[in-house]
């Protein structure tokens, strides 16, 4: 009788339970749906293991993708600017008692180091020369601004240079000479604006160092008087039809000048 009612169950409960489904490796899946115009129906995508899609303006980039653009939209190319406030040997290059100021775009004399032998500002902005801007300065021996756009020089600018012994202030907008130190050697003022009236007198008459001189290219009348027994270069230019009249007319500050040569540009 057990058999039988064994057997019996079996054959009527069991039937009735529904066996659990097989275990199967859980999956994740996302599901986008964009409506395909030109096929008219939904499309699935399946994200299983691969990046994260996501938009940006319409067109589907990766994850990677769309971090490379925001980097990229944080990193604009922008104008490189010259921050000219930095401390004189950041903003410079100091060497050995020379500082080279060139081509940075600054518009003032900076600050030097009192050890200051060399000076090379060649072309930058700078259109005024303090008094103040050597003033402690007393070691410099050679100095250029050629290429700036100086168009005035306080009196004393360089009265405190007394080691000074080359200066070019070539290719400004000068109208008329500093006074000058006087153991100048060498004066470059070619390329500028300088009338005779911009010189004074005895501009050169105690600069009894003073060999070479270069006044080229300027709006000169005449030759500069009382120049020193020193000199041995003089360079000057002048007008086919001013010529004659500065050799006629001016030549007793070059009559000395027996080694001298003379360039008439």
């Amino acid at each position: 009788m057990e058999t039988l009612q064994a057997t019996f169950f079996l054959f009527v409960f069991v039937p009735l339970v529904n066996p659990a489904p097989p275990l199967q490796q859980e999956s994740l899946q996302f599901y986008e749906y964009d409506t395909d115009v030109s096929m008219g129906s939904l499309t699935q995508r399946d994200y299983e293991m691969q990046p994260k899609d996501i938009r940006k303006d319409g067109i589907n980039v990766s994850l990677d993708t769309s971090l490379m653009l925001q980097s990229d939209d944080s990193q604009l190319d922008v104008p490189p600017t010259k921050d000219t406030n930095l401390p004189t040997c950041l903003l410079c290059v100091c060497l050995s008692g020379s500082v080279y100021c060139e081509e940075i775009d600054i518009e003032a004399v900076p600050p030097l180091p009192k050890e200051t032998a060399y000076l090379y500002a060649r072309f930058n902005k700078i259109k005024r020369i303090a008094a103040s801007d050597f003033a402690d300065i007393t070691t410099l021996r050679r100095i250029d601004f050629s290429g700036n756009r100086i168009e005035e020089i306080e009196d004393g600018a360089f009265a405190k240079l007394l080691l000074l012994e080359e200066l070019s202030l070539a290719e400004n907008r000068l109208v008329k000479l500093p006074v000058l130190p006087p153991k100048l050697t060498t004066f470059n003022a070619n390329q500028n604006r300088i009338k005779s009236r911009g010189i004074k007198a005895n501009a050169f008459k105690k600069l009894t160092n003073l060999a070479y001189l270069y006044l080229g290219h300027n709006a000169l009348e005449s030759v500069p008087l009382n120049l020193p027994e020193s000199l041995r270069i003089l360079h000057l230019q002048v007008f086919p039809k001013d010529f004659l009249n500065i050799l006629l007319g001016n030549t007793s500050g070059v009559t000395h000048l027996n080694q001298t040569r003379s360039i008439l540009e």
